[in-house]
């Protein structure tokens, strides 16, 4: 190994990533610098924008557009945050919505377009259920991270000083998504939420059900958080990927063993024990091998929703961590 390397991370703090955070765990041959940013999603536009950290977790729906465009940094297969899309789409009782076809013909409001949660959900509407996804408008009422990304024609923006729980409370959406239904923006770019009283039933109302059979039939299991490194970093450091990925794995390690001893208990840890039922004993698999049909399934959906320009393969978008390259 060469000398040690200072690197600057951006990672959210996850009881699966604390001891990284507090040093506890070290990353072989590298002096870790974490930086703080709350939300995380303005790291994500730090990230995506003035490629500002050396490691950061970023949105992988975001990262696909970006590296899709050029962006200068590539994801290792560690996977921070993870959840099923089938709950958390919400419908107005009296809009006639009781199929995902029904959708069709309608406006539909999500936070922007590229959001991951309104991706994979998009995924379970038009490969599960057959939804004809160009006969959707979906209204936003925020700006995409990827700048030079460019939204498809059923794509609009909510009209100036009206929130999506505003245009969902007044019969103009006839669904929304959970975070923007019931929440109504204030204005801030990267938040600023307000709470809106708002009380509308899931589009699935068996989505456990529906969750489970899905992963057990296909195997895809969504991420939310994606593990980028800088381009320039591996290429003057390649073995950085291999510290990097050991590490991220000792610490969800370690997790796991206090998850199993009922020693970790915060929401987050209860949320993952939770998904053990489903997806077994590791709800945070890491590596290429584990996460092939998931990761296959974001990059195909994100084309076919008109999120990036052309395909990508995985080379492009995963390094292996024992060689530092794709």
């Amino acid at each position: 190994m060469a000398d040690r390397v200072h690197l600057t991370f951006a990672v959210a703090d996850a009881p699966h990533t604390a001891a990284l955070r507090d040093g506890s765990i070290p990353i072989e041959g590298v002096d870790a610098e974490f930086i703080t940013v709350k939300p995380q999603i303005g790291a994500f536009r730090r990230m995506v924008r003035q490629v500002e950290f050396d490691v950061c977790e970023l949105a992988p729906t975001t990262y696909i557009i970006a590296r899709a465009y050029g962006a200068p940094f590539v994801a290792l297969p560690i996977f921070v945050m993870r959840r099923f899309h089938h709950a958390g789409l919400l419908v107005r009782p009296e809009a006639g919505i009781k199929t995902p076809k029904d959708l069709e013909g309608h406006q539909v409001g999500v936070r922007a377009y590229s959001v991951t949660t309104g991706v994979w959900t998009r995924q379970v509407l038009i490969d599960e259920f057959g939804v004809d996804n160009d006969k959707i408008t979906w209204v936003v009422d925020d700006e995409e991270h990827v700048t030079q990304m460019r939204l498809p024609l059923n794509v609009i923006h909510a009209p100036e000083g009206r929130s999506l729980a505003d245009m969902m409370a007044d019969g103009e959406l006839v669904a929304g998504f959970q975070a923007n239904a019931g929440i109504g923006r204030t204005g801030a770019p990267t938040g600023g939420w307000k709470e809106v009283e708002a009380d509308y039933p899931d589009l699935f109302p068996n989505a456990q059900e529906l969750e489970t059979e899905y992963y057990t039939r296909t195997g895809i299991y969504p991420m939310h958080g994606t593990i980028v490194v800088k381009d320039s970093v591996l290429a003057e450091h390649p073995w950085v990927a291999k510290s990097i990925f050991d590490a991220f794995s000792r610490a969800k390690n370690e997790w796991l063993a206090r998850l199993d001893a009922g020693e970790a208990t915060t929401a987050s840890d209860q949320r993952y024990d939770q998904l053990r039922s489903i997806v077994g004993h590791d709800p945070l698999p890491y590596g290429i091998a584990a996460n092939i049909q998931t990761i296959e399934a974001l990059e195909k959906t994100a084309f076919e929703q008109g999120l990036t320009p052309r395909r990508m393969s995985l080379e492009e978008l995963f390094v292996d961590p024992e060689s530092g390259r794709a």
